[in-house]
């Protein structure tokens, strides 16, 4: 494409689209048309000249790509609309990212609103990016998913976890993955000095999206046991990994089948033996970290850590953008 890829996004004024447009209005390809947001029409986009306007002001004619940083229900329907106007869509949002309109209804208790658009491209493009440069839409993976199944992938794709164990995964997330507009449980005098789970199980919403992504890779592994908790800062994630491994494939093993699996990822860092992931490895980046501890010869503990907002949400979309243009996949993320 001669000349920058003109870009919106809707729903600008949220944790992950002013994270969006932090990035994309330093991407050299990049040349931000509009930011959207309802409640903040007429105010200054943060970092650029422009002014906010309603999600209805937006012309789809003006852009090349559009980001949808929209709650689930509202984003589906903007999608269909830039889809039919010939412009490329980054969800961020649920809607397009479960395969089915019948598993969408299951997770989300409503009607898919669109589900003429499914299946969509799952955005993890460590996982999937074969599938992304050549489709006009992409589903950007939540932050949960990505740090779980990233923390999974090596195993899954050897095929050496013991079959029916389950996979529990003890995950924990800075108060900015909650959203912006606040809550009763996310106000300062209620996070602060406090640690809460929330959802445990297999009641979260993302439950549904990762069985969907592990099935792709292994079909035989147990059910996934997973439990959000709300951590006392204000972004980053953590997930704690506890897995059963095949007889014939010990702990000791999986050091090295991560730093094959990962060496030649820009944005994933496998840690040396004995170093343990932390968010200070991640917040304000775009990558994610991922340790290894064996437990005995046949349990591993990994620790895989992103920041939630980055590569958990925005940094993700503009790694998808960039494969969806054959631009080189770390711009403005390095």
């Amino acid at each position: 494409m001669n000349g920058r890829i003109r870009v919106g996004v809707y729903g600008a004024s949220g944790y992950a689209g002013m994270d969006l447009v932090d990035i994309l209005v330093r991407h050299p390809q990049a040349n931000l048309i509009f930011a959207t947001s309802n409640t903040y029409a007429g105010d200054a986009v943060p970092g650029t000249s422009l002014v906010y306007i309603p999600h209805a002001q937006a012309n789809l004619m003006d852009v090349d790509m559009v980001f949808l940083a929209l709650p689930h229900k509202a984003s589906a329907p903007m999608a269909a609309a830039a889809l039919a106007a010939g412009v490329k869509v980054v969800d961020l949002s649920a809607d397009l990212r479960l395969n089915t309109p019948e598993a969408y209804e299951r997770w989300y208790q409503t009607p898919h609103p669109n589900p003429e658009l499914l299946p969509v491209p799952y955005g993890l493009p460590e996982i999937n990016r074969a599938q992304i440069p050549d489709s006009p839409v992409i589903a950007a993976p939540g932050c949960y998913p990505t740090t779980t199944i990233l923390g999974l992938y090596p195993l899954l794709k050897a095929h050496v976890l013991l079959e029916g164990a389950p996979l529990i995964v003890d995950a924990k997330s800075g108060v900015s993955g909650a959203g912006r507009e606040p809550k009763p449980n996310t106000h300062f005098v209620e996070v602060f000095g406090n640690f809460s789970p929330y959802n445990p199980g297999r009641s979260h919403r993302h439950v549904g999206e990762i069985d969907q992504e592990i099935a792709k890779l292994d079909n035989t592994t147990g059910p996934l046991i997973f439990t959000p908790h709300l951590l006392p800062v204000d972004r980053g994630l953590m997930a704690s990994i506890y897995v059963t491994l095949k007889p014939d494939f010990t702990s000791d093993q999986a050091q090295a089948l991560y730093e094959e699996t990962y060496q030649n990822e820009p944005l994933v860092k496998v840690l040396p033996h004995k170093q343990q992931a932390t968010l200070r490895h991640v917040v304000r980046t775009n990558g994610c970290a991922i340790s290894l501890t064996p437990v005995t010869e046949q349990y591993l503990h990994i620790t895989s850590v992103t920041d939630n907002l980055r590569k958990g949400a925005s940094g993700q979309a503009v790694q998808c953008f960039n494969l969806m243009f054959d631009l080189p996949e770390t711009t403005a993320l390095s």
